[in-house]
């Protein structure tokens, strides 16, 4: 069906708060309403925040993911339309009025790490993201490393599995004033100098391995940058059923680990300026969008050899093996001690995510919606 001559598109909303899928909506939403008439699954006081929401349609739907209920609401809730698009694998498993159904599938960690979970979500894990592949007309992945891994690990081939670049949003990733880094420093209680963490606190991660090499760092005075910054909620970071606050203790880290707490998405991006070095150091990664994000923003990055990666990041950043505590040590000294390494990796960076937009991202959807 279309109204006012533009296909119906109805997206699953509800994780547009969220980091990783979340600004993948935020950005790709508003730039699919030239191709599409688009109504939102999700909650109104959530997404009546966002300024390009006018023209959408909402249908209120604040059912938790991966529940009974979300499959019996998706049933009746989701009207008659061209395309329901789900940015992540909990798709509808029930027949819906939709002609055809899209998923964008961003890694299989789940999977792949089958260590990390218990056997009842590793199993569930597995049921779903089967379900979600046979079901989908169209699905989208986020880079040539979960393509093949999706292939690997389901058996599907190659051609129905698309990969869409993702993209940097450069008028607020940048580079800022020295007042307005001040502002934010002064709000976060920031020290001058620090190495930065920005992302999810999940085992995949690997911050016990950052933690670790910080220690030893500091164990041997290894300069005048003793502070480690972790954006993110200090609660509940466990890493493979080792509490890091005991981890944090045992190590006499108290006073060098700072814990943020929440930070306001128009903070985050002075957060990358302030910084010195920000370290990426995860197992495991469908994408890895903070690293692109700290390049915009004139921050070094350091990042984990493996997964997408240098895939994502290519010259633009130092590697490392996240397996091996000396080697992040030894990394992190090398940057914050050479000041030319430091500057080849900002140019590299800014070069890097000057190809980086969300305009790419929705084009090449649209491109491939469209003749599909």
């Amino acid at each position: 069906m279309k109204r006012n001559d533009k296909p119906l598109m109805v997206i699953d909303a509800r994780l547009i708060d969220t980091s990783g899928i979340g600004t993948v909506c935020q950005n790709v939403i508003p730039l699919l309403k030239s191709k599409f008439d688009i109504i939102l699954l999700g909650k109104r006081a959530v997404l009546q925040q966002f300024s390009w929401i006018d023209s959408i349609q909402i249908i209120e739907f604040a059912t938790k993911i991966y529940s009974l209920k979300e499959q019996l609401d998706f049933f009746s809730k989701i009207p008659l339309c061209d395309y329901f698009l789900s940015p992540h694998y909990n798709v509808p498993l029930l027949p819906i009025r939709a002609k055809k159904r899209i998923t964008i599938i961003h890694d299989v960690n789940h999977i792949a790490l089958a260590a990390n979970f218990s056997i009842m979500k590793r199993l569930y894990a597995k049921w779903i993201l089967a379900s979600a592949l046979k079901l989908s007309d169209i699905i989208f992945t986020v880079s040539s490393f979960s393509k093949s891994e999706i292939v690997k690990f389901f058996g599907v081939k190659e051609d129905r599995i698309n990969t869409i670049p993702l993209g940097v949003d450069k008028s607020i990733f940048k580079t800022y004033s020295i007042s307005e880094k001040q502002s934010i420093q002064i709000k976060y209680k920031l020290p001058e100098k620090f190495i930065l963490y920005v992302g999810n606190v999940k085992p995949h991660k690997n911050l016990i391995t950052l933690i670790k090499a910080f220690a030893l760092l500091k164990a041997e005075s290894f300069g005048e940058i003793d502070k480690l910054v972790i954006v993110g909620k200090k609660e509940g970071f466990i890493t493979n059923d080792l509490n890091l606050d005991n981890e944090i203790e045992r190590l006499q880290l108290r006073d060098a680990i700072i814990f943020t707490g929440f930070v306001e998405s128009q903070d985050l991006p002075v957060i990358y300026n302030l910084a010195d070095l920000f370290v990426f150091p995860s197992f495991y990664e469908g994408y890895g969008l903070p690293p692109i994000e700290a390049m915009a923003c004139g921050c070094p990055v350091l990042v984990s050899n493996v997964s997408s990666l240098p895939e994502v990041c290519k010259e633009a950043a130092l590697y490392f093996n996240p397996y091996d505590l000396e080697e992040l040590a030894q990394s992190i000294h090398l940057i914050l001690n050479d000041k030319l390494k430091q500057e080849e990796l900002r140019t590299k960076g800014f070069y890097l995510t000057a190809n980086y937009n969300w305009q790419n991202t929705a084009n090449r959807m649209e491109e491939i919606i469209l003749t599909n």
